[in-house]
């Protein structure tokens, strides 16, 4: 206290304190529910994301080769598979999912995982399924990491007060978006 000036400090009563303390302990808990949310956000996408990514680079249980479009509908296209090497496993028709609609005669770097699900169904329509490879693959495969990106910014710059990570996180996933479908 400066010396000349009266004491200014009033002592505050019980039920004031009680009432600042379950604020704080509110606010507390909103910031940890916005940071669980979050993280379940993005830990959903990286989840969901992993396995597509697995099937575009993998070695082990693919066959890899290049597959001809043969036709399109829908999130579908549909053609004959051949493998690198020209060895065993050419297909006669195989199913990819394909958010963008390729031209006939098209060729589409790709890796047979027997046992796949296709576009009829278990195994697609002879009994494979083929995901894209390459970078175009694996930026196709990370979509759901996008997405969950994107839906966690407003989380993070809203309920975290954190609008710097919120706005990189949300322009991350829009350019992992577009970067993917540049590439398809």
């Amino acid at each position: 206290m400066s010396p000349g000036f009266p004491s200014t400090s009033a002592r505050r009563g019980p039920a004031r304190r009680a009432g600042e303390s379950a604020y704080g302990l509110l606010l507390l808990a909103r910031a940890a529910l916005m940071g669980v949310v979050a993280a379940v956000l993005v830990m959903a996408g990286v989840w969901v994301s992993l396995d597509g990514t697995r099937q575009a680079v993998a070695e082990r249980g693919a066959v890899r080769g290049t597959m001809t479009v043969a036709e399109c509908d829908g999130w579908t296209c549909t053609g004959p598979f051949a493998p690198e090497g020209g060895g065993e496993g050419a297909r006669a028709e195989v199913a990819v999912e394909a958010p963008v609609s390729y031209e006939a005669g098209e060729r589409l770097p790709v890796a047979l995982w027997p046992g796949r699900e296709g576009s009829d169904g278990p195994d697609g329509p002879d009994g494979t399924g083929v995901v894209r490879t390459g970078t175009a693959g694996v930026l196709y495969a990370w979509l759901p990491l996008a997405g969950a990106l994107v839906l966690a910014s407003p989380v993070v710059g809203g309920g975290l007060g954190m609008r710097r990570t919120a706005w990189g996180a949300g322009l991350l996933g829009v350019a992992l978006m577009g970067a993917a479908f540049v590439l398809l």
